[in-house]
């Protein structure tokens, strides 16, 4: 076996060594290359460090080198605030405004020869200024003779609004006209041809007013002037002038004030001249804290021109909230003279006589209290009893001469009454609401038997119900009870030498005024954002009542008309 080994190895070396050798021959010499080669670049001086320096430095410079800078440096204190900051409300884009309807025209008729017509226009959508403008028209003709009559109404209001004050203005004229169609169904030839009436009224008003603010210690104020002249178809004329002042000074939770005003007049008749005018100041303090509103002060009233005399009278009124927004108790003690006028008493009575008694009443005490608040949304309540003594109350009575002709009286003495007032309001859904009033009074008259017109019993009732966005429904009733009226058998003026005249019991009589139920219904539908369409029916009973004696009232009668927005 080594005898093997070592001939493989001698044989492997044999053979390793002929390959070398083999490598290993020598090439012939090759020829000597005889070619200059020239190469060129660019020249690139290489300097050494000690070279580039060509003057020394100037070891004695010590100048300090200032960079300039283009910013400024603020100096502020390093804050470090490790609380969650609130989260900010993005801002939403703003809301595209509603377009407002500001404008409408209306017409309509009907049975018994309705007529109606009205207009509003205003300047639109403004902050700062606010004005416009209303006409109305309505006019209707009974079945009885001469049962005609007609009302116009013309208004130009504007408002500024400041930045201290707001400025308000109004001019308004009115015009009605009538018969004295009164008839006596005893004695239907009394009045064959009955007499026209129309009354005038031309009335201006201005009013400034400081804006609210927060501060406890704000001084509030409002002026206010308005002047009116009324006239009639025959020689009545009246004018008055009344301005109107208020200060309040606000501290804390306490107020102090001042209300003033002065009643300026002058009515007169063919054979009649009367100036009533009255002075009031009433400084007051009022407390309003947490639940609790209450009101002291003085009225102090000075009458002068044909009447003069001075009076002083308590003020206090006092709210108490016993659950908020559900219930609240208040009451109210005053006294004040009531200034009477030709305006006033027309707007009760149309049918006057010419020459009317003009004098002032005094309420003497006026006692009130009651309940007030909310049962829920969509539910609202008051109650409220009150006692009045009243001097000199005016009543109104048939002319003895032309029965269809009205003289206001006044019951010399005091008269006392006791009333009792209730209103609701409920909302059951944005569709349907309701709403009511009552009063009950009960008269003790002084020196008259009865409080001649004056009914024991009032109620009012409304209704509206939406069926839809295009088409609505509405209803009303009005009730009101018996009341009494006075009718002279004699001359009063010839049997007392007197005007007006002191009561005789012997030489007149009280007639029953009986109660009446007056239900009204109408509807509205809306074609779309320009035209609509109404219907409206009054008196549906049909009832032939009288609201004062001898003067029937028009019986069932429906019209209707379209109205136009812009």
């Amino acid at each position: 076996m080594r005898l093997n080994k070592t001939l493989y190895t001698t044989l492997f070396f044999l053979t390793a060594g002929t390959f070398i050798a083999k490598a290993q021959d020598v090439k012939p010499p090759e020829k000597a290359v005889t070619e200059e080669v020239e190469i060129i670049r660019p020249y690139k001086p290489v300097l050494a460090e000690a070279v580039k320096l060509r003057r020394s430095p100037d070891l004695d410079n010590i100048k300090t080198y200032k960079a300039k800078f283009n910013y400024t440096l603020t100096d502020r204190k390093l804050e470090l605030n490790s609380d969650i900051q609130k989260l900010q409300a993005q801002q939403l884009a703003d809301e595209r405004a509603a377009e407002l309807v500001n404008n409408y025209v209306k017409g309509g008729i009907g049975s018994l020869s309705t007529i109606l017509g009205e207009a509003y226009v205003n300047i639109g959508r403004d902050e700062a200024l606010q004005a416009g403008a209303f006409f109305r028209h309505f006019s209707q003709e009974g079945k009885l003779n001469k049962q005609n009559e007609n009302t116009q109404q013309l208004s130009v209001f504007g408002r500024s609004i400041g930045n201290k004050a707001t400025l308000n203005g109004r001019l308004n004229y009115e015009r009605h006209g009538l018969y004295f169609y009164g008839i006596d169904d005893l004695k239907p030839t009394l009045n064959p041809n009955p007499e026209r009436q129309v009354l005038n009224f031309f009335e201006l008003e201005g009013e400034a007013v400081n804006k609210y603010t927060g501060d406890e210690n704000a001084l509030s104020y409002a002026a206010k002037i308005n002047a009116y002249m009324f006239n009639d178809k025959f020689d009545a004329k009246e004018q008055a002038l009344t301005l109107t002042g208020y200060l309040n000074k606000r501290i804390s939770s306490f107020n102090v004030g001042l209300a003033a005003a002065a009643e300026i007049g002058n009515t007169k008749d063919f054979s009649t001249s009367v100036s009533n005018n009255l002075l009031r100041l009433n400084p007051y303090v009022k407390l309003q804290a947490k639940g609790v509103k209450i009101t002291a002060g003085i009225n102090f009233v000075q009458e002068f021109g044909d009447f003069s005399d001075t009076r002083i009278f308590p003020t206090i009124t006092a709210d108490f909230t016993l659950i908020p927004d559900f219930l609240q108790i208040f009451g109210e003690v005053k006294g004040d003279v009531n200034r009477n006028t030709l305006k006033n008493f027309t707007d009760e009575n149309p049918f006057l006589n010419s020459n009317i008694a003009i004098q002032n009443s005094v309420e003497k005490i006026s006692i009130s209290g009651g309940i007030k608040g909310t049962g829920g949304p969509g539910f609202g309540y008051k109650a409220r009893f009150y006692s009045k003594k009243i001097t000199d109350m005016p009543l109104f009575v048939n002319n003895f001469n032309d029965f269809n002709k009205f003289d206001v009286i006044y019951d010399f003495g005091t008269m006392k009454l006791l009333g009792l007032e209730g209103e609701i309001s409920v909302q059951v859904s944005n569709n349907l609401k309701w709403t009511g009033k009552l009063n009950i009074e009960d008269y003790k008259a002084a020196a008259e038997q009865e409080s001649n017109y004056k009914p024991q019993l009032r109620i009012g009732s409304n209704l509206s119900y939406t069926y839809n966005k295009k088409l609505n429904f509405n209803a009303s009733v009005a009730i009101q009870g018996d009341s009494n009226a006075k009718l002279y058998t004699a001359d009063p003026i010839t049997a007392t030498g007197t005007y007006p005249p002191v009561p005789d019991f012997t030489k007149e009589s009280i007639v029953n005024v009986k109660g009446f139920v007056d239900l009204g219904i109408g509807a509205d539908y809306k074609i779309n954002n320009k035209f609509s369409v109404f219907a409206k029916a009054n008196n549906l009973l049909n009832t032939k009542y009288s609201k004062y004696l001898y003067y029937r009232v028009n019986g069932l009668n429906i019209f209707g008309g379209l109205t136009y927005s812009f």
